[in-house]
């Protein structure tokens, strides 16, 4: 035998003080406002309905430059692929947006070069009608769907209307009942009210715009009201949670010490530009249980970046198991959980939908063998094999967020040989423990050839047997006592809670590969079946699904999805 050193753990990345390693890192090319944006914490705290169509909202024809006069525009000028980053704020910036000439001037004044930001291109049509330009991802012409962007010199009790002009998705939950999120400051300071949904005659509809690759494109179109003269307000396609917030979240962790004893913070890799990818071991002290070989737990989130509620739901989970509560007591003293709370901090940093600054969906290369291209699908598959040589992996699951189903679900892999009732018991736990905000009979187990690099499936292919994808709707629930309203920050990190308690229950289990099929299938035919149907496609792209029509009692809410065409489904 050849002696050898084992391999170094990665070194503690947050510290008491946080510094410039934690700063986000941005292409080079890329303009950066110096400003760091902060929004209050808490969201509205009424329950808001979703927007009930009329069949009169109206669904305008995309326009552009000839009758219009472009406000803002900015385009980063980046080349087919990424070269290299640098930290942000420039020394120099271009005008790229139009200032107001005097007090009498109510043109809006755009903003989004910040962290996530979203936003290419504003025409004013007329005085208070803007055509909104989304900016592609970054070296890729594709998934132009996330927006995130700012408006200030703004009057009240006047009708606005925003058109954004170039979605490439033929169908959205806007279609369905959803609204657009706002966050005014002045409101935030004086009534202490935050992200909340706006908007009124809503319409995603086919437009008549063609992109350079022949695509159709989809508006979403709406209108409303400034709460306030002269205030800067902001609006986002879901709750932000930037790459920012996350450093600061776990450098508040490091800070107290009894949560940094239970939480060990690590370097799973660096991305392409630098930015970390925090690793974090969640468990009980060896001393404090004994010799007992415990299972392990891999969860990640954030992959899409623009799937920013995947980011809440990893909030709510961290914050139940490192609570000082005999639940996640306990949980820590059966499990060692791995967690990867952001799995691509470039796109979100850049405020890209889906991809990373290699141009592709990271959740499509967990087949590749190219570590430098796609460092974090390949560190974290390799982190689930070292795992497996000493410890057997309970469950795997990756959080995502769906912008086209209600509540959350969970898919997971059946292989068509042989289907295994151990896969179908923990989402049956998450029904029992998230009944208005969980979708049993949305959860589905295939396994497609086009799916095969997906993390899912490849955790899957390496012998874990609980290897799921947790989706969490953009818009809401359909059933129970949230049946027609949005979704807030509250609720998807009571989705991480139940998580925990789903596991905490599927842990006690004697033996899950004893139970009978008989009792699962009684449980999956007697859950409620009205709020999805059947699909055959898969979990990102699939369709709307023809949403039924949702009928609450004294609620009044209608309204059906329409086709591309505008007739109802």
């Amino acid at each position: 035998m050849v002696p050898q050193l084992t391999q170094p753990r990665g070194p503690a990345i947050i510290g008491i003080e946080p510094g410039v390693q934690n700063l986000p890192r941005w292409p080079a090319e890329m303009q950066v406002i110096e400003e760091r944006i902060r929004h209050i914490p808490n969201s509205f705290n009424e329950r808001e309905p979703y927007y009930v169509s009329t069949g009169l909202e109206p669904q305008p024809f995309v326009v552009g430059e000839a009758k219009g006069q472009v406000v803002y525009y900015y385009k980063p000028l980046t080349g087919s692929y990424f070269l290299q980053s640098k930290l942000g704020h420039p020394s120099s910036q271009d005008e790229i947006a139009v200032t107001p000439q005097n007090s009498d001037d109510v043109t809006l004044v755009f903003e989004s070069r910040f962290e996530s930001g979203n936003l290419e291109k504003a025409i004013q049509l007329s005085q208070f009608c803007y055509e909104l330009y989304l900016r592609p991802d970054l070296y890729s012409e594709r998934h132009s769907q996330w927006f995130y962007f700012c408006v200030s010199n703004t009057r009240s009790n006047i009708t606005y209307r925003f058109s954004i002009v170039n979605f490439r998705k033929p169908y959205s939950l806007y279609s369905c009942g959803m609204q657009p999120l706002r966050y005014s400051e002045k409101m935030a300071e004086s009534q202490e009210v935050g992200w909340h949904r706006v908007g009124k005659d809503i319409s995603y509809f086919k437009n008549n715009l063609i992109n350079g690759d022949g695509a159709t494109m989809y508006s979403l179109t709406f209108s409303f009201e400034f709460p306030y003269d002269y205030d800067r307000v902001f609006f986002a396609f879901c709750f932000p949670y930037t790459y920012t917030d996350l450093m600061e979240y776990l450098s508040k962790i490091e800070n107290e010490p009894t949560k940094r004893t239970l939480c060990k913070q690590r370097l799973l890799c660096r991305t392409l530009a630098g930015n970390l990818v925090p690793l974090l071991t969640v468990t009980s002290r060896a001393s404090d249980i004994g010799p007992v070989k415990k299972k392990v737990v891999i969860i990640s989130a954030r992959v899409h970046p623009g799937e920013s509620n995947s980011s809440w739901i990893m909030k709510g989970l961290l914050d139940f198991i490192l609570a000082d509560s005999s639940k996640a007591e306990l949980l820590r003293k059966q499990l060692i959980f791995k967690i990867v709370p952001m799995l691509n901090p470039d796109g979100v940093v850049v405020g890209n939908y889906r991809c990373s600054l290699t141009g592709r969906d990271l959740n499509r290369q967990y087949q590749s063998s190219l570590k430098e291209a796609f460092p974090t699908a390949w560190y974290l598959k390799n982190l689930l094999t070292r795992m497996q040589r000493d410890h057997d992996i309970l469950l795997f699951c990756d959080i995502h967020g769906h912008s086209r189903k209600y509540n959350s679900f969970i898919y997971g892999c059946d292989s068509k040989k042989e289907t295994t009732d151990q896969q179908h018991v923990f989402p049956f736990l998450m029904q029992k423990w998230a009944s208005d905000l969980f979708s049993l009979s949305c959860c589905w187990y295939k396994v497609q050839r086009i799916k095969e690099g997906t993390a899912r499936i490849a955790m899957w292919r390496l012998g874990v047997t609980n290897s799921y994808t947790l989706e969490a709707s953009m818009a809401g629930s359909s059933k129970g006592n949230l049946a027609g309203y949005h979704f807030t920050t509250s609720d998807y990190e009571a989705i991480g809670h139940h998580f925990c308690e789903a596991l905490l229950e599927y842990c006690t289990i004697d033996d899950v590969k004893d139970l009978k099929a008989g009792v699962i299938c009684e449980k999956l035919q007697n859950a409620d079946s009205s709020d999805c149907e059947e699909s055959d496609s898969s979990e990102e792209e699939d369709l709307c699904l023809k949403v039924k029509k949702i009928t609450l009692k004294g609620r009044g809410l209608g309204g059906k999805p329409k086709n591309e065409k505008g007739m109802n489904s």
